[in-house]
């Protein structure tokens, strides 16, 4: 088999890709970056300072403490790097949970700080370090369908598709921009979020509800989001740009 051809079979990028990883020590983002430094990627992680201590970056990958809804805080971070073939961004928490008609004007400019301002920042500053490879947000369902409750996440996450499909007209066709939109995933998330809580906070959804409402019965784990985020930032998906992958389950068939 020719090389060519041999690329299309890889799901993650070549080996010694240099791969950035924003929210890394999250549960989705461990497992993204232990799976890249299996397949022998060069990985950063990119994280709170308090995550990185939290959950230590395993050897052979770079710690960069930031945050990234600072400005100067991702400058500063990404000032750090030599080049980047692959942006990998998992940042963001889902933050108060109210119906639209109570929720604070802090609480929504949070929640667009940590989710949808990160986003933009990490993207632009990433920009600046490549001139060809791929950028993979982790979006939503919420992004798309809406939630009680989730209004701001929903709305900060349905501009991160957005942020997503523009990133994809302009840079193309030598920098790719995709996005992977799980349903609830077994994580700190749930629970508060890695970085800023405990992780011990109750769940707020009903587990036998949602389960029953799920074609392949169970809630999602990190490793399920793992496969289809390496294949956008890989050579297998070579022509896909500006898209939202979505990975529920079959909870959600768009």
């Amino acid at each position: 088999m020719n090389s060519g051809a041999a690329s299309l079979t890889h799901l993650c990028p070549p080996p010694g890709s240099r791969m950035v990883v924003v929210g890394g020590c999250g549960g989705i983002g461990r497992a993204v970056v232990n799976a890249s430094l299996a397949a022998g990627l060069s990985v950063a992680v990119l994280d709170l300072a308090v995550s990185i201590q939290k959950h230590h970056v395993p050897e052979g990958a770079q710690a960069l403490a930031l945050d990234a809804s600072s400005e100067d805080s991702v400058a500063a971070a990404f000032a750090k790097l030599d080049g980047i073939d692959c942006l990998i961004n998992l940042c963001g928490f889902k933050g108060e949970q109210q119906k639209i008609a109570d929720l604070s004007i802090d609480a929504w400019d949070e929640s667009m700080s940590g989710n949808l301002r990160s986003a933009f920042l990490v993207s632009q500053h990433a920009l600046k370090k490549m001139t060809a490879g791929s950028i993979v947000h982790v979006s939503s369902g919420l992004g798309v369908y809406g939630g009680i409750t989730y209004g701001a996440y929903a709305a900060a996450k349905g501009g991160i598709n957005a942020l997503t499909k523009t990133l994809a007209r302009e840079y193309a066709p030598h920098i790719r921009a995709n996005a992977v939109a799980p349903s609830y995933v077994e994580t700190a998330f749930g629970k508060g979020g890695t970085g800023r809580s405990t992780e011990d906070e109750p769940e707020t959804i009903d587990r036998n509800v949602y389960t029953r409402a799920i074609p392949m019965a169970r809630i999602a784990q990190p490793e399920d989001i793992v496969g289809p985020i390496l294949f956008l930032a890989g050579p297998a998906s070579r022509y896909m740009t500006g898209q939202v992958l979505h990975v529920n389950g079959g909870s959600f068939m768009p």
